[in-house]
């Protein structure tokens, strides 16, 4: 056994999601940078896909997260007992919200709170139909694959929900399509996996008024677009709207898994009787990411990162210019650079990796790649990967 290598042991013994995973091996990680086993570091570009955007192993998160484990972790299943880090990020959390979103329901995980939203919804409604859009993504259990805007992974997996229609996002037909039928419409801010496509404003206000008209509940996803990436603390922000149901996961945790679904409490009461006990998880709200959580949203709130985000995204646009760059689309800190094709941008991901960076591409446009670094890195640091990029794109031959 000692001669076997953790690569071998992985692929013998992890389950694997793709036929050839990145797979190198982390051993420690800290601000923007994982560092492998040889010691060689690499600049994280992707925040471990919009996880860590106050960067990894943040001083004050690693102390929040031993300090709750010394106190206590899984005591009883969510919602019965009251735990203190749940009820302190709850409050956090509803203090920097509109009113109306005001009760949170934690979760696993983002996927956990598409979920639990779309539950909410048919049970707050009374309705079924589910509307989503095409290339989008919510998570893959079978609930949310449902509204996952892409047949290619949905196919393998049928049968799943029935009443989910999908439109292309931003089009004018969704608005006819949404009735008094309509359970809820569920849609992200910034379309992030089909290579951040950022909406039209005057579109996202038009939804969120015919919502309303209809009696139609509108979930917004910030699992990715949330907690700063795009220049404001809610993505949502920007498009003067408020969404009846709001989805979080992924930096929710700060590096902890933790997701939520947060909306109005006389909403989120409909889930507690008939059936009583309408949603429930046992390690959802786990104390101890409550607590990460809670640690790394104070940080954010307390640093000027979010405020420096639209000077990251000039940077981005003004360094990342190449002949074969055929689109660049940012949301803030975030961007997608396409190339001709997955297997030219495949070829710019190697050599990114070779040369430090961390990257990958996008689950509805693989010939894109992605840009989402932590927030905490500095304007020369960010410079400096776009040199590494735009030499990575050089080194990789692209005919």
């Amino acid at each position: 056994m000692n001669n076997i290598s953790n690569r071998q042991l992985f692929l013998r013994h992890v389950a694997q999601t793709s036929p050839a995973p990145i797979g190198l091996e982390m051993v420690k990680a800290a601000g923007i940078y994982q560092y492998d086993v040889s010691g060689k570091a690499y600049t994280d570009l992707i925040s471990g896909f919009s996880v860590c955007n106050i960067g990894h192993s943040h001083p004050k998160v690693v102390q929040a997260v031993q300090q709750q484990a010394a106190q206590y972790m899984h005591l009883i299943v969510y919602g019965e007992f009251i735990e203190g880090p749940q009820v302190s990020y709850a409050h956090l959390l509803t203090s920097v919200l509109p009113a109306s979103l005001n009760s949170v329901y934690f979760t696993n995980s983002g996927t956990e709170a598409t979920e639990g939203a779309m539950k909410l919804a048919k049970r707050a409604t009374g309705r079924t139909k589910i509307i989503a859009f095409n290339k989008s993504y919510h998570g893959s259990t079978q609930g949310a694959l449902s509204v996952m805007g892409d047949e290619y992974w949905r196919n393998a997996f049928r049968p799943l929900l029935p009443e989910v229609y999908h439109y292309d996002y931003g089009s004018a037909a969704v608005l006819a399509a949404i009735d008094a039928q309509t359970a809820c419409v569920i849609a992200e801010p910034v379309q992030a996996e089909s290579g951040i496509h950022r909406p039209n404003a005057a579109w996202l206000q038009a939804l969120r008024k015919r919502c309303t008209e209809t009696g139609t509940l509108l979930i917004i996803d910030e699992i990715q677009a949330g907690f700063g990436r795009t220049g404001s603390l809610w993505a949502f922000e920007q498009y003067e709207i408020i969404p009846d149901i709001l989805l979080l996961g992924k930096a929710l945790g700060g590096g902890m898994p933790l997701g939520a679904f947060i909306a109005d409490k006389k909403l989120m009461d409909t889930l507690t009787s008939d059936p009583v006990l309408g949603h429930i998880t046992t390690f959802g709200g786990h104390p101890v990411s409550c607590a990460a959580g809670k640690a790394a949203l104070e940080v954010l709130l307390e640093s000027d990162w979010i405020e420096q985000v639209q000077d990251y995204e000039v940077i981005l646009e003004q360094k990342l210019q190449h002949p074969k760059i055929l689109a660049l689309r940012t949301a803030g800190c975030w961007a997608s650079l396409t190339f001709s094709c997955f297997e030219a941008n495949h070829k710019v991901i190697q050599r990114c990796i070779a040369n430090g960076l961390i990257t990958d591409w996008f689950l509805f446009a693989p010939e894109c790649l992605r840009i989402a670094p932590p927030l905490c890195i500095t304007p020369a640091e960010l410079e400096q990967v776009c040199d590494v990029i735009l030499q990575s794109i050089d080194e990789a031959g692209l005919e």
